[in-house]
């Protein structure tokens, strides 16, 4: 089994930054593509960000510019820097892998508890 656990969460003001992060432990024998989703209230879930194991990102139009997805394969840990943030970024962040636990096991989603940030005016 994969566990994920995202930290860094908070409350900052507007023109502030934070930054996640997300560890993944447990059975692992390699992990791929690792992205960020966020839910805000009342908000269907979106994807902020993704990055490929060779370091290809793709960004949601909203964070351009502001947000910058890392990973540390090493220690099996993806980042997201949060720059400029703005009140409408307020929502509970979730992180994902899409993991083998075996060489010979499918990989599969696995997803975090989430973090909440609140960005303040």
């Amino acid at each position: 089994q994969v566990q994920l656990v995202e930290s860094g969460g908070g409350l900052v003001q507007a023109g502030g930054s934070l930054r996640l992060s997300c560890a993944a432990s447990g059975s692992i024998f390699s992990i791929n593509v690792r992205g960020w989703y966020r839910q805000a209230p009342g908000k269907q879930r979106e994807l902020v960000a993704v990055i490929t194991s060779g370091t290809n990102t793709n960004y949601a139009d909203s964070v351009k510019g502001r947000f910058t997805i890392s990973r540390d394969n090493a220690k099996n840990t993806v980042y997201l820097q949060m720059n400029s943030l703005k009140p409408e970024d307020t929502a509970v962040y979730y992180c994902n892998a899409w993991t083998r636990t075996t060489m010979y096991t499918p990989e599969y989603d696995y997803w975090g508890q989430g973090t909440q940030v609140t960005v303040s005016s």
